[in-house]
């Protein structure tokens, strides 16, 4: 089968996976891009799995405030070196979390977070930031768009803390 370089384009565009990644994801899903992406996808889950065990003490702390300064959010987000933590994708995907953490009042990072006796009550889509619809594309989630981050960057990403505030309420 043949790919056209427009196909290419276009799947690179939508997740930044390189250009061989893109043509064998393409091939394997019969010229499709939805499809595509969706290969892609798992083989950045599978890579995201492979670079979870590694150490991430560098990275950033990014605060965010919301328009009317009523309500902001701070995170903490790690990766594995330096050189990671000061590109510009690296950035925006910390102050895209932190608003998220901001719009959205997650109490937990993942579900591995939520207390024994609170699992049964939680509602972990909402409950827990990595599992919530991403607020600029709800069809993915926050850990989607950080497995995608993981796979493009060739490096290990977690968010270890989060903080969210809003004027008059205060934490218990």
């Amino acid at each position: 089968m043949t790919i056209s370089k427009a196909s290419i384009k276009e799947l690179r565009e939508q997740c930044g996976a390189g250009v061989m990644d893109c043509h064998k994801a393409l091939i394997e899903a019969d010229g499709d891009i939805e499809k595509a992406l969706d290969v892609l996808k798992e083989r950045g889950f599978l890579k995201a799995a492979k670079k979870a065990e590694r150490v991430t003490k560098q990275g950033l702390v990014e605060a965010y405030i919301h328009t009317g300064r009523r309500v902001g959010a701070m995170i903490e987000l790690n990766c594995e070196t330096d050189f990671v933590a000061l590109t510009d994708e690296f950035k925006e995907l910390a102050h895209n979390i932190a608003m998220q953490v901001a719009a959205m009042c997650p109490r937990f990072i993942s579900e591995d977070d939520i207390p024994e006796d609170e699992k049964a009550d939680t509602e972990t889509a909402t409950a827990c930031l990595l599992q919530q619809p991403y607020i600029k594309d709800p069809d993915l989630t926050i850990g989607d768009i950080i497995v995608q981050t993981i796979a493009r960057m060739g490096e290990n990403i977690r968010v270890s803390r989060f903080t969210r505030f809003e004027l008059g309420n205060q934490a218990e």
